[in-house]
């Protein structure tokens, strides 16, 4: 099973593409990772259409049965969270237009299947993604790959793998 997991930001998206190997020892493959970085001078509508597009094109690249999404669980900043909620109504909205099944995480559920600790720090969540799935032949350097976006969206692909979607 092919899983797409996303990470969504107004400026920065993670995205990662996982496979899921039924019966065999290291189940979870990292197919690929990354993230959509869009323009942050650009208009909401500008901005929101990249990531639109950009979703539909590993969709189609990679035919994932599945798309795992973080959602808000609480927020600090009205400004934030309205950005955020627009969007994860473009992702969400490239998945149903693909026929993609989607499901949802917090934060909190993310850390808690990744690391055992619900509030873990970031630092502790890429570490445990390195120890959980072999990464070593992507170029962690890469400006798309270093951001911890990126790894939240893994986070978010292990999550669905791990709840047996």
């Amino acid at each position: 099973m092919i899983i797409l997991g996303v990470d969504p930001g107004s400026v920065i998206t993670g995205y990662a593409i996982i496979k899921k190997n039924k019966g065999q020892e290291n189940c979870l493959e990292v197919i690929d990772f990354g993230c959509v970085i869009t323009d942050k001078f650009a208009t909401t509508g500008e901005r929101l259409k990249k990531i639109h597009e950009e979703i539909i094109k590993l969709i189609e690249k990679y035919k994932p049965a599945l798309l795992s999404i973080e959602t808000l669980f609480f927020f600090k900043n009205l400004k934030t969270v309205m950005p955020v909620s627009q969007t994860r109504g473009v992702i969400l909205l490239a998945a149903a237009q693909k026929k993609v099944r989607t499901c949802e995480f917090t934060p909190l559920q993310m850390k808690m299947a990744i690391t055992g600790y619900g509030r873990a720090e970031k630092k502790q969540v890429i570490e445990m993604i390195k120890k959980t799935i072999d990464i070593s032949r992507f170029d962690l350097k890469k400006n798309n790959r270093k951001k911890d976006d990126a790894f939240d969206a893994l986070g978010v692909a292990i999550c669905a793998a791990l709840r047996a979607y």
